[in-house]
């Protein structure tokens, strides 16, 4: 019987029935509704029958009354749960862009509410917009939630991929954008198998790190000075050291968690280049893309401050060499203000499933015209504001001197390394700069 009837049925019955004594039996001579000189009905049985009935549990019509609407409230949930469940349960990726200013990172913590991430604000926005049922979001496991790249504090993206099971409810990206602030949009939506996994299918990501090019002006030169301007041969000299990088090499020297003999130390990158030089409000900036299969914490920016030191003069060039051997070579880290996750790419996954005639390609051509607009509507204004306010760059330009080139790292801080931290994430496959 359905909702309506049960509610029938038990409003028929009190109607009949009256108004009933608990302890009465089942068996009457008749009702208070149908007894023409309105007294009570009298119960047919001995008083020790009825208290043996009363002992047994039987509450009479009262108890009926109770149980009917008991039903029918379970029904009612039961339809309501069914129908929220009715809606498809899919696994997803997400194509999310952001500016890292005032994050701490991408990753969620769980349980912590003293530092702020990107995955705060959105798993508030999935739930909010119905995509998710709230205890997703206290757990994330049981979303299967995972992300291409663990950003770091302060640090943005153009083109993050994150994976999810959902409801794909209607206007699904209309309603999560409705609750993010403007600073994080999610540009994009595919259906991928439900096995995917965006960290673990990842072949390669592609960084950017935005610089001032008076970064790369010699030592002897103003460290401020905002008129310099890159010359083809100083830019030439950069991509020459920066292709240095490419390949598989022992990259122990660009992580603090990592020891010369970690396999994991080893990572291989495809490119590594700079840009030709753009002016942003009267300063000059570059940008130099690197794209590899994964990289460990701070192993970008490492990356960039040792041939910025070299460039300006602080270093030799064979210090490069010196950083694939198993000595600790101190390497400068140059500031997160202008690491930007850029792309993530799905060679192997494309060539296994975008072309089935189920899954779409992960190449997200379509909202290309989308991220360039978010890169020039809150990612580059944040770098270049930010570096006019705070002179990230040029504090840390101040700070290369300090750097021991021809010692050791041990030699040098009188420190010995680092062991490798629990909280690094990077495994081979995972991401964590």
């Amino acid at each position: 019987m359905g909702l309506p009837g049960l509610r029938a049925a038990a409003w028929a019955l009190r109607r009949a029935c009256g108004p009933w004594t608990p302890h009465l039996g089942p068996r009457l001579l008749c009702l208070h509704s149908m007894a023409g000189n309105g007294e009570a009905p009298m119960p047919v049985g001995t008083k020790q029958e009825q208290n043996k009935k009363a002992r047994s549990g039987w509450q009479g019509p009262t108890r009926i009354w109770e149980e009917t609407e008991q039903q029918a409230k379970k029904l009612k949930s039961s339809e309501d749960g069914e129908q929220q469940r009715k809606l498809p349960k899919r696994k997803i990726v997400l194509l999310m862009a952001y500016s890292g200013k005032g994050y701490h990172g991408m990753q969620r913590n769980v349980g912590s509410s003293k530092f702020k991430t990107i995955e705060d604000d959105l798993v508030l926005a999935l739930v909010r917009s119905g995509c998710i049922p709230e205890n997703h979001g206290e757990d994330m496991r049981k979303m299967s939630f995972q992300r291409c790249a663990r950003t770091d504090k302060g640090v943005s993206a153009a083109g993050q991929v994150v994976s999810l099971k959902v409801w794909l409810i209607d206007d699904i990206l209309e309603k999560i954008n409705s609750h993010l602030p403007s600073h994080i949009r999610i540009l994009g939506l595919k259906r991928v198998t439900g096995g995917f996994n965006s960290k673990n299918k990842c072949d390669a990501r592609t960084y950017f790190y935005m610089l001032p090019t008076f970064a790369f002006a010699h030592k002897d030169h103003d460290s401020q000075d905002e008129t310099y301007r890159l010359s083809a041969e100083t830019l030439g000299r950069v991509n020459r050291l920066l292709a240095c990088y490419k390949g598989t090499h022992n990259f122990h020297n660009f992580t603090s968690q990592k020891g010369p003999h970690e396999p994991s130390a080893r990572r291989y990158i495809l490119d590594m280049f700079c840009e030709e030089p753009f002016v942003r409000e009267g300063m000059e900036f570059a940008v130099i893309k690197v794209k590899g299969q994964s990289f460990m914490t701070h192993q970008i920016r490492k990356m960039v401050g040792l041939v910025v030191a070299i460039v300006k003069g602080y270093a030799p060039e064979s210090v490069l060499e010196r950083c694939w051997g198993e000595a600790k070579v101190d390497v400068p880290k140059a500031p997160g203000l202008g690491l930007v996750l850029e792309r993530v790419h799905f060679e192997k996954y494309n060539q296994r499933f975008g072309h089935d005639g189920l899954h779409e390609p992960l190449d997200w051509a379509r909202e290309e015209a989308e991220v360039t607009a978010f890169k020039e509507q809150h990612i580059y204004p944040t770098i270049i504001s930010t570096e006019r306010q705070e002179r990230s760059m040029a504090q840390w330009l101040s700070t290369l001197p300090v750097h021991n080139f021809s010692a050791t790292a041990h030699a040098a801080t009188g420190l010995g390394t680092k062991a490798p931290s629990s909280l690094e994430g990077s495994d081979g496959v995972g991401d964590s700069d």
